[in-house]
C-alpha cells in the first residue's frame, strides 16, 4: 500500500478517539518521509462543543460570515498545527486549509469503491482562504532539528467561497448570493513540501478552487480523500476530528423592513415605527420584511355581502348554506383578495417578546376586504431544516365551519436571475414560467422554486380528473328554505374537524426523475404512505395532503412546522414540540426535481381562491367577510 494512502486511512478511521467534551479535538501524529504533522486544530479560538449562531448584523450587505466580528475577536478562526522537519536539510513547507458543509452535500464520489467524483459534488459548499489566488501558504524555513514547530494561520467561512463570477455584479463580489449553509462543517488540512508545489503535483483546480477542469469544479475533499491526491508523495492530508455546528435563528423581534419596491418612502413614512420601515437601522438589522402578495386579477370572487365572526359567533354550516342561496347575483360583492395599503400596520415586530404578529384586518360594510398578510425572510439560503414555532389563526370554529383562511409556511426562490438558476434539467427541460400555460416553452434551467406548507379546509384524497365526492346543490325554493341546507357527503363529514396539511414542491415539471409521474401515486416513507398528485405531465407541482385536527395545530399556544430541505429529498413535519414531530409529507429526487438554488421563507395568513383547490366543500365566495381581525404569531424560526 502506498505510504501516503496508509496515512490517510489512519486519519479517516480514528477521528472518534480524539474528541472529548468541551476540549479541542487533537489530531494524531502523522508521518511522511520528510516531515511529521500533529495537533491540527482549525478553530483554536472557538470551543469544540459550542454551536455557532449566524450573526445577522450587516449580513444583508455582505452575506453571512463565519465567525462574525461580534463572535470572535478579529472575525477569523485561528488555525494551528505542529510540524517537524525530518528531512536532511532545513526546508520550506506548503499547506492549505479546506472546509466543507457536511450536513447538506452530495457524496464526494460516485460509490464507496469509486475513484470518480460524484456528478454533483461540485455543488457542495466548500472553500478555503477567501482569496482563492493564495493557493498554498508557506510555513517559512523549518529547521531539521527534531523539534515540532507551531504553524499558525487564519481563515473564515464566507459566501461564494470559490469567487465565481456568476455571483459578481459590476465588479463587486455579492457573496450573499451564495450564502454559507447551516449545519456541520468539517476541516481538511493538506501539507506538502515546497517541491510538491513547485513541481505541480497538486492539480491547479485544487490549489485554486475558483478554477475548473474539463469536467467542472474539482471538490478538494474528493481529490485528496478519494481521487488522485490520495496517492501524492510527501503529502499529508488530515481531516479534523471535530465539527463546527452552525445554526441560523433570525430574530422576529429585530424589526421588519419595508421594501421600497413594494411601498414608496412617502407611503412608508406615514405608518412606520421604530422597528418597521425603511430606515438604515431597520435595513441592517431586520431579518424579515413585509411580504406583499401578488394578486392575480383572474381570481376575482363574487362574495356574499355578509360580515361575521365565524370563529366566535356560532356560525354554522346551515348559515353557510342559507347565505349561499339567499343572495341574488346582483347583490354579491365582486372582489379579489387584497394587500394592505399601509405598511407596518398588519405586521408588528415585538423586540421585547421577540415575536412577529400577523393581522388580517376586519371588513366593514362598504369597505369589503379579505386581506392577505405575511412576512418573508431577507437572507437567502440553500438547504436546511426550517422549523417555525407559531400560533397562527384557527381555521375552524366549534361547528367545524371554515373561516376562509389558509395558513401557509413556504420557501420561495430568492431571485429568478441567472445567478440563482436551478441545476439543468436534462430530460426536456423545465416549464419556463410559473404562470405559463400547458403550451409554455421548455428550457434547460429556471430560477423559480417553491416548497410549501398550505393548510386549509379542503379534501384529503388524491383527486383524478373525475372528482368525487358528488355534492348536491339543493333547490333554490323560496317557499321551502329547508331545501337550502343540504348535507355534505359522508366522506367529507368523516374529516369534519380536520384541515388539510398540503405539502407541495414546485419542480416546474422537470421530467428527469426516474419516477416522474402524473396522476396519483403512492409514496412510502418510514411506516407511512402518502399520495403524491400531479394533474398532468406539464403541471409544475407535486402535492401530498394529510388530514390533521385544527384544534391541535392552531388551538394550542403554539405548534411546530418543519420543512427539511435536503439535496436529494424534502420532508415535511409538524408537532407540539421539536422532539415530538411526525412526518406529514415526503418526496425525493426519484419522483421530483429537488431545488438547489437559494430561497427565502414566507409565513402568511391568506384568503385563497378555492378554485385552486378542486373538490373543496366550502367556496371562498360564500365565506363571510371577517368581522374581527384574525391574528397570528410567529414566535421562533430556526434553520439548522
Amino acid at each position: 500500500m502506498n505510504c501516503s494512502l496508509r496515512y490517510i486511512l489512519i486519519i479517516l478511521f480514528l477521528p472518534c478517539l480524539f474528541i472529548s467534551c468541551g476540549q479541542p479535538a487533537r489530531s494524531p501524529e502523522v508521518v511522511s518521509d520528510q516531515f511529521v504533522v500533529k495537533d491540527f486544530n482549525p478553530t483554536v479560538n472557538w470551543k469544540q462543543d459550542q454551536t455557532l449562531f449566524l450573526d445577522y448584523e450587516e449580513a444583508i450587505v455582505h452575506g453571512f460570515v463565519i465567525p462574525g466580528m461580534r463572535q470572535v475577536e478579529g472575525g477569523f478562526f485561528d488555525l494551528e498545527f505542529k510540524l517537524k522537519n525530518t528531512g536532511k536539510a532545513p526546508q520550506n513547507f506548503s499547506y492549505k486549509i479546506y472546509y466543507q458543509n457536511e450536513s447538506y452535500k452530495f457524496p464526494e464520489h460516485d460509490s464507496p469503491d469509486s475513484t470518480r467524483q460524484h456528478q454533483n459534488a461540485g455543488e457542495n459548499f466548500y472553500g478555503s482562504w477567501e482569496d482563492t489566488g493564495t493557493k498554498f501558504a508557506e510555513t517559512g524555513i523549518i529547521e531539521n532539528n527534531q523539534e515540532f514547530h507551531l504553524v499558525k494561520s487564519k481563515f473564515r467561512i464566507v459566501g461564494n467561497p470559490r469567487n465565481e463570477q456568476l455571483y459578481y455584479d459590476q465588479g463587486k463580489n455579492d457573496r450573499w448570493k451564495r450564502n454559507p449553509r447551516v449545519g456541520n462543517y468539517s476541516f481538511l488540512l493538506v501539507v506538502t513540501t515546497e517541491a510538491g508545489i513547485r513541481e505541480k503535483q497538486i492539480a491547479d483546480a485544487v490549489q485554486d478552487i475558483s478554477l475548473k477542469n474539463e469536467s467542472g469544479f474539482v471538490n478538494p475533499y474528493f481529490y485528496f480523500l478519494y481521487g488522485p491526491g490520495r496517492l501524492l508523495k510527501n503529502t499529508i492530508v488530515q481531516k479534523y476530528a471535530g465539527m463546527l455546528k452552525v445554526i441560523a435563528m433570525p430574530d422576529p423581534g429585530a424589526g421588519i423592513y419595508i421594501n421600497p419596491n413594494a411601498y414608496s418612502k412617502e407611503v412608508t413614512e406615514k405608518t412606520k415605527t421604530d422597528v418597521c420601515g425603511q430606515d438604515p437601522l431597520v435595513y441592517n438589522k431586520a431579518a424579515f420584511e413585509q411580504f406583499v402578495h401578488f394578486i392575480d386579477p383572474s381570481t376575482k370572487m363574487n362574495n356574499i355581502p355578509v360580515i361575521a365572526d365565524v370563529l366566535n359567533d356560532n356560525y354554522s354550516r346551515m348559515d353557510y348554506n342559507w347565505n349561499k342561496r339567499y343572495y341574488r347575483k346582483e347583490e354579491l360583492v365582486a372582489i379579489t383578495a387584497t394587500v394592505t395599503a399601509h405598511p407596518c400596520e398588519t405586521v408588528i415586530s415585538d423586540p421585547v417578546n421577540h415575536k412577529i404578529t400577523l393581522r388580517n384586518p376586519k371588513a366593514e360594510f362598504g369597505k369589503w376586504q379579505k386581506q392577505n398578510v405575511g412576512v418573508i425572510t431577507r437572507h437567502g439560503m440553500t438547504f436546511g431544516k426550517y422549523t417555525v414555532k407559531c400560533k397562527l389563526t384557527e381555521l375552524l370554529n366549534k361547528n367545524n365551519m371554515w373561516n376562509g383562511l389558509t395558513n401557509a409556511i413556504w420557501l420561495i426562490t430568492q431571485s429568478q436571475a441567472e445567478w440563482n438558476f436551478r441545476r439543468d434539467c436534462s430530460n426536456n427541460g423545465y416549464m419556463a414560467n410559473y404562470y405559463g400555460g400547458h403550451q409554455d416553452q421548455r428550457v434547460k434551467n429556471v430560477g423559480y422554486s417553491e416548497i410549501d406548507f398550505e393548510i386549509l379546509k379542503t379534501v384529503p384524497y388524491c383527486p383524478s380528473w373525475q372528482l368525487p365526492p358528488a355534492y348536491s346543490n339543493g333547490i333554490d325554493d323560496q317557499k321551502n328554505v329547508q331545501n337550502w341546507n343540504v348535507p355534505f357527503p359522508e366522506e367529507i363529514l368523516a374529516d369534519d374537524d380536520k384541515i388539510m396539511v398540503s405539502c407541495t414542491n414546485w419542480d416546474m415539471a422537470c421530467w428527469q426523475p426516474t419516477g416522474f409521474r402524473d396522476g396519483c401515486d403512492p409514496v412510502r416513507y418510514e411506516d407511512k404512505t402518502f399520495w403524491a398528485h400531479r394533474w398532468d405531465k406539464n403541471y409544475r407541482a407535486l402535492t401530498e395532503k394529510t388530514p390533521e385536527r385544527d384544534d391541535e395545530l392552531f388551538g394550542s399556544p403554539f405548534y411546530y412546522f418543519q420543512i427539511d430541505w435536503q439535496p436529494d429529498k424534502i420532508i415535511w413535519r409538524i408537532g407540539p414540540s421539536k422532539d415530538k414531530m411526525h412526518v406529514v409529507g415526503y418526496m425525493d429526487d426519484k419522483i421530483t426535481s429537488i431545488p438547489n438554488n437559494q430561497m427565502l421563507l414566507i409565513i402568511t395568513q391568506e384568503f385563497h381562491n378555492t378554485k385552486w383547490w378542486i373538490g373543496s366543500a366550502y367556496s371562498q365566495d360564500n365565506i363571510p367577510f371577517p368581522k374581527v381581525d384574525y391574528v397570528g404569531e410567529i414566535q421562533e424560526l430556526t434553520i439548522e
